[in-house]
């Protein structure tokens, strides 16, 4: 029997325009519990509800509001697969852009406005795709669980974190999950358009240094000056050289970006170089080069109230990520390059992920992108950051990277990532929406 084409027009019109809307509800995430997610939830809840589905509201601070609904499929022996999006944004400086960042104005087939890629693009595909099944009265093959999550752009304590550690019960039967930053063409060069799916995640150690001191005159010799430690710790983290470690992940998509480039290339050989081979990949290379080894980027400095005070101790904020298997390395390292003047401590960490690429679920993921775009090459990768499916993954649930887009040449969507004049192609989401529709029928 042919398959009911369900991914219509109208499925494709209330994508955008479902983008547009939230793009213009200010979901700003500053961090420290200033945002407000819930007239973006609002939103969401009320078009699920349109579809006949049942969504709750949960929220563990007033005003941070997660949404949660479950579509019931036609195969109750199956896993449940869940779908999660969040509906937060980093903030946006309107003077850098060339539109009001939350205008969602909609020029010369382009959507515009923070969210457009990150992420109430997929929102709004997903929100689209079901409603579109309600109208046609299908359902899919296993159980969805949709998730649009708050807090995601900060600690997740008020989003994913709160539904994993307080309403497990909502994610019954679900095994695997997909979200975003996989699925988006790249474009690597030489006419090559590579579909990244994401199939691991870096974990996440933000860092809190402390250099203590002797507090005195800015005027006098001190050699317990709590900021000369703190900097020289600093530099050293700033200047340190990790090793390669190579992941699973990480070494299926070397092997396949290489063959997609001529090379013959064997990881595990004993003269094997990974900088050398990153150095032949041309544009793809960067898939690949924040995630062979472990990272740690200084980011804040807090330091003295007079400049004629040494103060008696300095703070520093790190950014560091892990690859995985690569947390005792890690810990071991920043010992080390802290020394014995500066203590450190986690702000904020999460493990890192990994999730097969030889499983039904990832080749499902690769056959739907190869069904919209045969001429694109679908390759696992590692996300350098993090998402949600860090939390959800305590629920036993394996989460890959897959919010489909296919973007034209010269629009960089990793640039597009938290910065100025983000947008998404009116054709991206289309694309996006025939491609879910036709995955989550089938998964």
């Amino acid at each position: 029997m042919a398959e009911v084409e369900t991914a219509d027009q109208v499925a494709l019109d209330e994508a955008v325009t479902f983008t547009s809307e939230l793009i213009r509800i200010d979901t700003s995430n500053r961090g420290g519990g200033d945002c407000r997610e819930r007239p973006a939830a609002e939103y969401v809840a009320e078009r699920l509800a349109a579809a006949g589905l049942e969504p709750r509201m949960l929220e563990r601070t007033a005003g941070r509001t997660n949404v949660v609904a479950r579509i019931e499929g036609t195969d109750p022996s199956a896993d449940a697969m869940l779908v999660h999006g969040h509906l937060d944004v980093v903030p946006a400086e309107a003077a850098d852009w060339s539109v009001h960042p939350f205008s969602g104005e909609i020029a010369d087939g382009v959507i515009w406005g923070r969210g457009a890629v990150d992420m109430k693009n997929m929102d709004a595909m997903v929100l689209a795709v079901v409603r579109a099944w309600a109208r046609h009265g299908v359902r899919p093959r296993r159980d969805i669980v949709l998730a649009y999550t708050a807090d995601e752009e900060a600690s997740a304590v008020d989003g994913s974190g709160f539904l994993a550690d307080h309403h497990p019960e909502l994610f019954d039967g679900c095994t695997e999950g997909i979200s975003e930053s996989g699925g988006v063409t790249f474009h690597a060069g030489r006419g090559l358009e590579v579909y990244p799916v994401g199939a691991g995640e870096r974990g996440t150690a933000w860092l809190r240094l402390t250099a203590h001191g002797r507090a005195g005159h800015g005027s006098k010799v001190n050699r317990a000056n709590a900021v000369s430690r703190l900097a020289a710790a600093v530099a050293r983290i700033g200047e340190h050289e990790w090793p390669v470690r190579l992941t699973p992940t990480v070494r299926a998509s070397l092997v396949e970006l290489a063959a997609l480039h001529g090379i013959d290339t064997d990881p595990d050989a004993p003269d094997f170089d990974a900088d050398e081979l990153l150095g032949k990949l041309g544009p793809a290379a960067a898939l690949v080069e924040p995630v062979i080894r472990n990272s740690a980027n200084p980011t804040m400095l807090d330091a003295g109230y007079k400049v004629n005070v040494i103060p008696g101790h300095a703070t520093a904020h790190v950014d560091g990520r892990t690859v995985p298997g690569g947390e005792a390395e890690f810990r071991t390292t920043m010992d080390g390059l802290t020394g014995p003047d500066v203590d450190w401590d986690f702000d904020h960490g999460e493990v890192a992920l990994q999730a097969p690429v030889d499983s039904p679920t990832y080749l499902k993921l690769k056959a739907a992108i190869e069904r919209f775009a045969p001429e694109g090459h679908v390759v696992p990768y590692c996300m350098s950051g993090g998402t949600d499916a860090k939390q959800f993954s305590r629920l036993g649930i394996t989460g890959y990277g897959f919010a489909p887009l296919r973007m034209p040449p010269g629009l960089d969507y990793q640039a597009l990532f938290h910065g100025v004049d983000e947008r998404v192609p009116v054709d991206a989401l289309h694309f996006g929406v025939r491609v879910l529709d036709h995955y989550l029928r089938s998964a």
